[in-house]
């Protein structure tokens, strides 16, 4: 007995890890509350069925599995209705509505993370992301319009100065709200806190950077925007349509509904109605022409010599084709080559876009990112794809299409000084009489 207390005397009230970990939270400024914050957060509400009355009454006899089918038809035939629409009030349009579904995505996105937080009451925390959207957009709208609409730019006073201070006015508003959020920082809170800062700076980077490049893509030509868009929805429903039907080998454990039959089936569906669309689309001049400002009219037109990318030239058919189909030659026009790129990109990479939000979704336990579209959920759940679409877009115009633009060069050239002009213009005349363009008779005159 004696031996025994005095054992109990001599052992530690806890292990030294213990204690160790103990005095480093506090030296970090962690409580309590923040040890929990490490636990696994409680998922956000689970999302109910929000299908119109009318369809559920309509599609009631039939089971689950066929009334998901009809719900996300119908709706779907509602979006693309939707989709033409837009393209036919024209790229302003199109803009607007860009910028509008990028705030919602961006909206469900932090409504998630604030629904998994929401009973620590973070501080500020709605507030400043949505101020950080707003000075992101700035940012990037405003980059856009003075790289776009330089001459409307230089034309008005106001936008001339507000485009050339916009890095440091954009620099200043962004430094205003990380010192806002340092000034929020509360010490039961800085775990959280800077998790969900996090957050939203990922958010802003996945959604606001890419739709702005979905922007750049329109000023290119609303073809650019069209028919990448087109394959994404198409791939989405074709996958769907040969999976329902025909799909019994499981793809991804991240999406158990998906199939390889509706992956590949997809993919040769979409590559197809790409050739098929880049083909109509590419003899309309309002599809082909970037976006410009028009001096003349003080308006933004779509109106230009189509380039060579956009006339009908003639390919020789490889003579193992030939022997098949019996063509020795086809007319099509180079964009539908390009379209092959754009539709397999948007076919065999594309979907992992959802993969990637299936994963973020289960990882948070919630079904859809919102309840905005009965069948199909929130407006994130139909561009996760989308994103990653126009990213591909951009470098691929970049890296292969896109040269130097003699109009901006122009524009440029027209804000210079005299003195800068007059040298310019010397230094491109000798450069040309060197090239044998120009000859030294009319350099004299």
């Amino acid at each position: 007995m004696t031996e025994l207390r005095q054992r109990v005397a001599h052992e530690p009230d806890a292990p030294p890890e213990d204690k160790e970990s103990e005095s480093e939270a506090k030296l970090d400024g962690e409580t309590a509350s923040d040890s929990e914050s490490r636990a696994e957060p409680a998922p956000p509400p689970a999302s109910v069925d929000d299908t119109p009355e009318v369809l559920n009454r309509a599609l009631s006899n039939l089971s689950s599995r066929w009334k998901n089918w009809w719900v996300r038809g119908i709706l779907t035939l509602a979006m693309i209705a939707f989709f033409f629409i837009i393209i036919y009030l024209g790229p302003m349009v199109l803009m607007i509505i860009v910028m509008c579904v990028q705030i919602k995505c961006f909206h469900e996105i932090i409504t998630i993370g604030y629904n998994v937080y929401h009973s620590y009451d973070l501080p500020w925390f709605r507030t400043l992301s949505w101020y950080f959207l707003l000075c992101v957009n700035y940012f990037f709208y405003g980059e856009t319009v003075t790289d776009y609409f330089f001459t409307l730019v230089q034309r008005e006073e106001p936008l001339r100065i507000l485009s050339k201070y916009h890095r440091f006015i954009s620099f200043t508003l962004y430094l205003t709200g990380f010192c806002m959020f340092v000034l929020s920082l509360v010490k039961k809170h800085y775990r959280l806190q800077f998790y969900m800062f996090g957050w939203t700076h990922v958010t802003l980077l996945i959604v606001v950077t890419q739709s702005h490049l979905v922007i750049h893509n329109l000023f290119e030509g609303m073809i650019w925007f069209i028919v990448p868009i087109s394959c994404v929805i198409c791939n989405d429903i074709m996958a769907y349509m040969f999976g329902f039907f025909f799909g019994r080998t499981p793809l991804i454990k991240l999406s158990p509904k998906k199939t390889w039959e509706g992956f590949i089936g997809g993919f040769f569906a979409t590559v197809v109605f790409g050739l098929l669309l880049s083909y109509v689309m590419s003899g309309y001049r309002c599809f082909v022409c970037p976006v410009e400002y028009n001096n003349d009219t003080n308006s933004f037109t779509v109106d230009c010599e189509p380039s060579d990318l956009f006339r009908l030239q003639e390919y020789n058919i490889p003579g193992v084709i030939q022997s098949v189909i019996g063509w020795k030659t086809v007319r099509m026009y180079p964009f539908q080559i390009h379209s092959v790129a754009l539709s397999t990109f948007a076919s065999l990479i594309g979907p992992f876009g959802g993969f990637f939000a299936s994963g973020f979704k289960r990882a948070f336990k919630i079904k859809d990112f919102a309840n905005t579209i009965p069948g199909h959920g929130g407006i994130m759940d139909r561009f996760d794809c989308q994103y990653l679409m126009a990213t591909f877009v951009n470098v691929y115009i970049a890296s292969f299409i896109r040269g130097p633009n003699p109009s901006k060069l122009i524009q440029q050239f027209l804000t210079l000084r005299p003195d800068q002009q007059l040298h310019i213009f010397n230094t491109l005349r000798s450069h040309l009489v060197d090239k044998g363009m120009l000859t030294a008779a009319t350099e004299d005159e």
